[in-house]
């Protein structure tokens, strides 16, 4: 995993991680739960792809299409695990981060 190289890009990566560090957790287990209507989490799956992509987080945007895929396909069994997946991608975004501006 590599910082994104666009200033602009950087200079909202923090509060970008921050914000899906907060986001996933909170919202999580009502979208899973929720899985009835899969239009929810297919679209927050949606969002953490893009969003994953635009930030340069790869790992983010590919686990975003796995999880639109599973929801599509109606793996709810496989699907629990990804958010702890997801959380340890973001950490080790956020310490890539804190390490590159020495806190």
């Amino acid at each position: 995993m590599e910082l994104p190289k666009d200033p602009t890009i950087l200079e909202f990566y923090e509060e970008f991680v921050d914000q899906w560090l907060v986001d996933i957790d909170e919202q999580w287990d009502d979208l899973f739960a929720s899985k009835n209507d899969g239009n929810h989490f297919y679209r927050f799956a949606h969002t953490l792809k893009g969003s994953g992509y635009q930030f340069e987080i790869i790992e983010l945007g590919d686990m975003g299409i796995e999880l639109m895929r599973l929801i599509k396909e109606e793996q709810w069994n496989v699907i629990p695990p990804y958010k702890e997946k997801l959380l340890a991608i973001l950490k080790t975004a956020k310490e890539l981060y804190n390490k590159s501006i020495g806190k």
